[in-house]
């Protein structure tokens, strides 16, 4: 770790990387045309997870081209492990998070150094804007940016500025967050939920400003949106056993909907009446999402759109609902009957 003091005209950019070739150049341009604070350098720290693409090789030659970029080997692959080894080498006093598949204002950065200086908070950032696109992929982004979709969260509505539980990418204080002890390294995702979370329960605050301007750039495909919400799920679990903590209300509700529609189908060859009450209860979400979708899909004449911002919600919430299913099983079942074998074995 560079236990060094931090320099408080340094800014530091950590993003981690695993076979992103594409994305790479494009990345590395948009931070080197960032517009900082007067006065103030860049240093970007990329980590990258072992990489076969040539996304190692090419971003070898960006560092060696440009100083400011600095090559960081992360050979657990993961985004945790990335994110910790690039905050270890940070010499910058603030640090701010990056993803390679996102588009910044040119002021992104300053944005989020004036957000650390004024709000006082332990971890600042912006919402979660999706980058608007045609076909599937737009559809996509549309029910992202929904209440519906998303339970209504704070961290999804681009005009809030205030307290959060948690904000897209975020900045912070270097020595806080390595007094903090970095990312969660045992969590495949949520790991920025995560550590918000132990901001807020050791009394600081997450805040979210709405002049901190990116654009996420969702899954082009249901498939794929199903398989990230299903990993959202998933990882909660262990979240919450961390911190002993009931989740929310809007993290409860995917999980809930997906065990009542299981249980109704698994008892009605039964009870044949649980079959209406299934169709109710699909009915009911059916209606909610296509009309949750009308107001999402603009323009309003377009209704054909509606179907596919309406599966793009089913895709969210089953996904969710089923990766909290498979965790809790996995770390609360299996790992606990693994853990109990375990300490027979040594008796």
């Amino acid at each position: 770790m560079n236990d060094a003091a931090a320099d408080p005209r340094l800014i530091s950019v950590i993003a981690p990387c695993r076979n992103e070739r594409d994305a790479l150049s494009a990345f590395c341009d948009s931070v080197a045309a960032q517009r900082l604070p007067a006065d103030h350098a860049l240093e970007v720290l990329v980590a990258d997870g072992g990489s076969d693409d040539g996304t190692r090789e090419l971003l070898r030659e960006r560092c060696a081209a440009d100083p400011r970029f600095v090559f960081i080997d992360n050979p657990q692959r993961i985004v945790s492990t990335g994110l910790n080894r690039a905050v270890a080498s940070a010499r910058g006093a603030r640090v701010v998070r990056m993803d390679l598949h996102t588009v910044y204002a040119d002021d992104y950065i300053a944005e989020c150094a004036r957000a650390l200086a004024d709000s006082g908070a332990n971890c600042v950032g912006g919402p979660w804007r999706p980058v608007q696109a045609a076909g599937r992929a737009g559809a996509i982004a549309r029910a992202f940016a929904s209440p519906f979709g998303s339970g209504g969260a704070a961290s999804r509505r681009v005009h809030y500025s205030g307290p959060v539980d948690t904000v897209y990418l975020g900045a912070w204080w270097r020595d806080e967050l390595r007094r903090l002890g970095g990312f969660d390294e045992t969590l495949v995702r949520n790991q920025d939920d995560e550590l918000n979370l132990r901001i807020v329960r050791g009394g600081g605050r997450v805040w979210q400003s709405a002049a901190i301007r990116s654009w996420y750039t969702p899954r082009a495909s249901f498939t794929s949106l199903f398989r990230q919400f299903w990993q959202y799920g998933y990882w909660k679990v262990p979240v919450m056993r961390k911190h002993r903590l009931p989740a929310a209300p809007r993290q409860l509700a995917p999980f809930a909907l997906v065990a009542l529609c299981v249980a109704l189908a698994v008892g009605a060859p039964w009870w044949p009446a649980l079959w209406r009450a299934l169709g109710i209860v699909v009915a009911l979400y059916a209606a909610a999402a296509l009309a949750s979708a009308a107001v999402a899909a603009r323009p309003w004449r377009e209704p054909s759109t509606w179907w596919a911002v309406a599966w793009a919600f089913a895709c969210m919430h089953a996904g969710y609902g089923l990766g909290f299913a498979s965790g809790l099983w996995h770390f609360l079942v299996v790992r606990r009957a693994a853990g109990t074998a375990a300490t027979g074995l040594t008796r």
